[in-house]
This record gives C-alpha cells, structure tokens and sequence, in this order.
C-alpha cells in the first residue's frame, strides 16, 4: 500500500496583498493550487491515501482539499507525527512531498516504487536553494519514500521538533538509499518554491518539458521551441484549453476547406499550412487539458489531430486524382492515412523519435503542396508511413 504525505505548514513569500499570510501549498499553479497538483501526482503514482500535515487551517486549504476529496482520493488532515502514525497503516510505503516542491511524474513515479527508505538528493544547490543537506555533497530534493516506522520515530520525539526536518534526519540517519534527481530535472519543472512569482516560472517550465518530452519529432521539434514562447502568455492571459481547441478545429475545418475548395496551387499549399497550425494550437490545448487533469479533453484534441491530418491526405489526394483524371494520387493517399493509422495503434512500445506523427504527414507535405508537386509528396508520405509501421512491428516483434 502506497500513502503520501504532504506538508502544508510554510508560508508564502511573497503572497498577493489581499491573502496575507498565505500558505505556499495554496499558491495557484497551473488551474489549481500547488497541493492539489502535488496530489495528483501521487494519487498518479498509485498513493491510495493522502495524509496533508498542516499549522493551520485556512480557507484556501479547505478548499484545496475539498477538491481533492471529490476526485475520490482519501485525504486526513493531521497536525503532528503522531496523528499521522494513528492514520497510515503500518505496512504503508510513505511517499513524502516537501512543502512546496513541484515535480514531474516520472520523477514521483521512480521514487513510489516498491523498494526500502530513499531519499531523492541532487548536488545541484541552484536548482533546490533552501533545502536540507543530507550529507557533505548532498541535497534533500524533496521527495522521501519511507516506512511508517519513520514517522513512528519522529512521534515519540518532543511535539515541539519540526515534522519535516525531523523526518528527513530519522531517515538520513537510518541509512535511506540515495536516489539521484535525473539530470535535467530543474530544467524540466522540478524545484521547491515558496514564492508565487516562481511558483509561475515553474508552471511555466512544467508545461514546456511535458511538451518537450513527447517522442514525436513534430512535437519536440516543431511544438515544443514555440510552446516555450507561448505557453507563459497564454497561461498569463487564462486563455483556456477549449478555446485554444476551439481555435485548432476552427483552423482544421478552414484548412481542409481550401485544400478541396481552393484555387488552384495556392489553396492545397494555404489548406495543409492551415492544417499544420491547427495541430500546433491543439497541441497547445493538449498540453493545457494534461496541467489540469483533463484526460477527456487531450483524448479529444488528439483525435482531432488525427482526423484532420489524415483527412488532410486524403482530400488532397482525392483532389489530385479528379485533376489528373487517375486514382493514382488518391490510392497513394488513402495507402499513407491507413498505415499511418495503425502505427498509431502500436501502443506499448518505445517510440523511435524519427517515426512519423499524425501532424508530421501535412508538414511533409506542405512544400510538395507549395511547389505544385502533390504526386510525389504522396507517395513519400505512404512510404514514410510504411517505414513507420514497419519499425513499429519489428519492435512489437522483439518485446512478444
């Protein structure tokens, strides 16, 4: 059994004027607070019950974990070690979150796996100024897994010892494992913040580095360098994920129009350029739907991209072949859309950064539209396709 524990005890440092004295774990992030996004990163990483420690209750704090609770998370409030020992049970494996920290959930999801007492450390003082140090080249990097008999220790101490830092110094002292933080983690959001004007920058490279860390070519390379622009503007402006996806799937319809409908030369060239901005901006909805939690939504945005891509392939396709008067280009088109389609069905296997993306088969089209040479960039694009779907098979092949 996986519990979490979470610290809402520190205050802001610099919180807005009208909520004086704010606690960091009510600082806004993303479209919550920074402990509702702590515990979904655990609740994700399999933690069944949620122990929040608090100083105080303030009214922000009740409404963080009232919102919690209506995901169906199990929640206790304690106010020390010992009311903590009373809720968890004693075989629990305990996931500790530093007051404050943000993370990402391949980070959280390493360190709630089954194993013996660890603590996460990093020597990058920067990344993680104000932590503890946990030996002469090692820096607490704010996540613990630890067993219930550590927090048991920590109960039979004085009440008046601070929870947190005791905590850590029960574990470092029984000889907790270290576990290095993945290099590029700070970069990628991971860090511990007490501030709301940093709170945002981590929101900010939280949101960049999942966008980065998709394998698609398109989005690491085509997203991901104009998402770390405009994700922070867009965030700052609370444009929301149904109006960037309402902006997406307006500009698919509008660049599948002119490709079937457009004069001739520039309305194929003008539709797929249409159509690959489209993804970019579902994209973007996508990465919005993933900071809120929304699975329903970047389902939703994804398939959009995938029907419009391919609908972008085969429309144009069926409009070279009525040209042409051949079923030539529209055969080829239809060919690339259903291989595409099932490479895009190969789940559970590592995809290959060079492997072709539902948004990647209208870019690669794009400048055989703009030089009026539709015919050959169909049939690169089935073949590209093929090699995809190939690729995907041989590792089905190797991991059966």
């Amino acid at each position: 059994m996986l519990a979490a524990l979470l610290f809402a005890t520190d205050d802001a440092d610099d919180s807005p004027a009208t909520l004086a004295a704010t606690l960091a774990a009510t600082l806004p992030f993303g479209p919550g607070t920074l402990i509702e996004f702590q515990a979904r990163l655990v609740i994700g990483a399999g933690a069944s019950q949620l122990i929040v420690v608090v100083g105080r209750m303030t009214p922000e704090l009740l409404g963080a974990i009232n919102r919690i609770m209506r995901r169906g998370a199990s929640v206790d409030v304690v106010r020390s070690a010992a009311e903590a020992c009373e809720k968890l049970h004693p075989l629990a494996r305990v996931l500790v979150m530093a007051d404050g920290l943000v993370s990402t959930e391949g980070v959280v999801a390493a360190m709630a796996a089954e194993g013996g007492d660890a603590l996460l450390v990093t020597t990058d003082a920067n990344a993680l100024a104000g932590l503890e140090r946990v030996g002469a080249d090692a820096i607490w990097a704010g996540i613990a897994r630890l067993s219930v008999r550590r927090v048991a220790e920590v109960a039979d101490l004085p009440i008046d010892y601070d929870f947190a830092s005791t905590l850590l110094r029960v574990a470092a002292q029984g000889g907790a494992a270290r576990v290095e933080l993945p290099g590029g983690s700070a970069r990628s959001g991971h860090g511990v913040e007490h501030s709301a004007a940093r709170l945002r920058q981590r929101s900010e490279a939280l949101l960049a580095g999942h966008v980065s860390s998709r394998p698609a070519w398109f989005d690491r390379y085509v997203v991901a360098p104009l998402a770390r622009r405009l994700l922070p503007k867009i965030v700052d402006r609370g444009i929301s994920a149904d109006a960037l996806g309402l902006a997406g799937g307006g500009t698919a319809l509008l660049g599948l129009g002119l490709i079937a409908y457009g004069g001739p030369g520039w309305g194929p060239a003008a539709g797929l350029a249409m159509v690959v901005i489209a993804a970019f901006l579902l994209a973007l909805a996508m990465a919005l739907a993933w900071m809120r939690e929304d699975r329903m939504r970047g389902r939703l945005f994804a398939g959009v991209i995938a029907a419009s891509s391919g609908l972008a392939v085969i429309t144009l396709g069926a409009r070279e072949s009525l040209g042409e008067g051949t079923g030539t280009a529209a055969l080829l088109a239809i060919t690339g859309a259903g291989l595409g389609l099932l490479a895009e069905r190969a789940g559970g296997i590592h995809r290959k950064r060079w492997w072709a993306s539902a948004p990647a088969y209208p870019l690669v089209l794009l400048p055989f539209g703009v030089s009026g040479q539709v015919l050959p960039g169909l049939a690169i694009v089935a073949g590209y396709a093929a090699m995809t779907l190939a690729s995907a098979i041989e590792q089905l092949r190797k991991n059966a």
